[in-house]
């Protein structure tokens, strides 16, 4: 809108110079004809026009970096060691910079009426209830577009993702688990607002292999229209700094899913917040 208004004001100032070199020619030849004769006229007018263009150029790149500061929102809130002042908020921001408490469990968890490949009512079936109903939504959906959909894993608690940590970490090294795996407070599925997706055809596993799939191609298509993201796409890994997992999406709300969706932004590039961290190619469960 500001960059519009601008312009729009760009606009008028060189209609206004049009115009007035328009009334000089309808005055009549003689007087069109005297004005071009007088050199200092002609340098004068060329240094206007030099100006004016000046001014134009300027008045451009104002809006387009007013357009650019404008594109996002201010980061969240954070306490000194980079705790979430509001770690309930729907839009929140979850990664290596901004964490959730390790005593924050959110309100309202409940199991989403979907699909998932095992039996019980483990944690991870968990999602918060806005999320839930959203994700049922998806789900129902895709099956009537003959898409079969399946739940893996929702919620973990800042204990589970502790544990889950650990464990990578002595497998394949703290440094080298800290790029497919998030540590405790770093992992949005304690948010209750993320939950894997996978299906049949890729034997309900986490993998790379879903987003070349009918069942992850209609995700990515569409999660959008249900408030959802792919968090971690394959062309912003630089970014996001995980890997790319084609089968984790989070729940934002629709109008931010929207935008996200429309300007191809990750979570970081609309808080300005972008990260530079190298990614693996690894298919591990965050």
């Amino acid at each position: 809108m500001k960059k519009w208004m601008i312009v729009a004001g760009i606009s008028g100032l060189l209609v206004s110079a049009g115009c007035a070199n328009n009334g000089n020619e309808d005055s009549g030849t003689d007087e069109a004809e005297e004005t071009s004769s007088d050199p200092s006229e002609e340098n004068n007018n060329e240094e206007s026009q030099k100006e004016t263009e000046s001014d134009t150029e300027e008045k451009t790149e104002e809006a387009e970096n007013e357009e650019q500061a404008d594109a996002g929102e201010e980061p969240p809130e954070t306490g000194e060691n980079g705790d979430l002042e509001n770690p309930s908020a729907i839009d929140a921001l979850i990664n290596r910079e901004y964490h959730l408490p390790s005593d924050y469990e959110p309100e309202n968890l409940v199991i989403p009426d979907v699909a998932f490949p095992f039996e019980g009512e483990p944690q991870k079936k968990y999602m918060r209830e806005e999320a839930a109903v959203q994700l049922e939504n998806m789900f129902a959906e895709a099956e009537e577009e003959e898409i079969e959909l399946s739940a893996v894993s929702g919620y973990r608690s800042y204990d589970r993702q502790e544990s889950i940590f650990a464990a990578n970490a002595e497998e394949d090294g703290e440094e080298e688990a800290n790029k497919y795996s998030a540590r405790a407070g770093e992992s949005e599925h304690q948010s209750g607002l993320a939950m894997d997706v996978s299906a049949a055809s890729v034997g309900y596993s986490l993998t790379t292999d879903l987003g070349d799939t009918e069942e992850g191609e209609w995700l990515e298509e569409n999660a959008h229209e249900y408030g959802f993201v792919i968090r971690y796409p394959e062309d912003k890994t630089d970014i996001t700094g995980y890997q790319y997992e084609p089968w984790h999406v989070r729940y934002v709300g629709e109008d931010l899913a929207e935008t996200l969706n429309e300007n191809d932004w990750v979570m970081e590039e609309y808080y300005g917040e972008e990260l530079e961290e190298e990614s693996s190619n690894g298919e591990e469960d965050k």
